[in-house]
């Protein structure tokens, strides 16, 4: 298993743990959704690696993006709601990984706006992750 997917079994792990998160999406946190997916739902999304070695440290900061998924009438609302669960469960967060450790995340972003497919509403979540190798 690579650091980087070591890092994403962790903070799904750490999702569908989370009453508050799970209690919207039960264990709907995907890497890809297979139609038909049940709404509402969480998804990874892009993420990208940067070097952060120091001394004899092998580092990386992980950049990790991770979608909301709601059809609700309030659907604005309710993804804004899961996004608050989102950034609680993982702002500060830290865990041993299969493969090194993530030293803390960061949710540097939450952002929620309306799909291009109508009735669908989008949250967005950046969360920056320091990982030792």
């Amino acid at each position: 298993m690579s650091v980087s997917e070591g890092l994403q079994a962790v903070l799904r792990d750490r999702l569908v743990s989370d009453t508050a998160v799970s209690s919207f999406v039960g264990e709907r946190v995907l890497d890809e959704p297979k139609a038909p997916v049940t709404f509402p739902y969480i998804t990874f999304g892009p993420s990208d690696v940067t070097p952060d070695d120091a001394d004899c440290i092998a580092a990386r900061i992980e950049t990790q993006q991770i979608d909301v998924w709601s059809n609700a009438d309030d659907g604005k609302a309710e993804a804004k709601r899961i996004c608050d669960a989102v950034r609680k469960a993982l702002h500060g967060f830290s865990a041993e990984m299969s493969d090194g450790a993530l030293v803390e995340s960061y949710v540097t972003l939450v952002r929620v706006m309306g799909d291009p497919e109508e009735g669908i509403s989008h949250g967005v979540l950046t969360v920056e992750c320091t990982v030792e190798e």
